[in-house]
C-alpha cells in the first residue's frame, strides 16, 4: 500500500467517523480513533514481549 493511499484512507475513515458521531451523538465530544497495537497475529508469531517491542518501531522494521 502506498504512503498516499493510506493517508488518503485515515482521512477518509476520520471523516467518516466525525459523521456518524455528529449525526448519531449530537452535544458529545468526537471519538478519537486509536493509534493501534499489538495484533492477535504479531504476539502468535513474536511473542507478547516482542510483539510489544516491533510494534513501537516504525513500520518498515520487521523482526524474522
Amino acid at each position: 500500500m502506498d504512503k498516499m493511499d493510506l493517508a488518503q484512507d485515515k482521512k477518509m475513515i476520520k471523516a467518516a467517523v466525525g459523521k456518524h458521531e455528529k449525526n448519531m451523538h449530537p452535544g458529545k465530544t468526537p471519538t478519537k480513533l486509536a493509534k493501534g497495537g499489538k495484533t492477535n497475529a504479531q504476539m502468535k508469531q513474536l511473542g507478547r514481549g516482542l510483539a510489544k517491542v516491533a510494534n513501537q518501531k516504525k513500520s518498515s522494521f520487521t523482526y524474522k
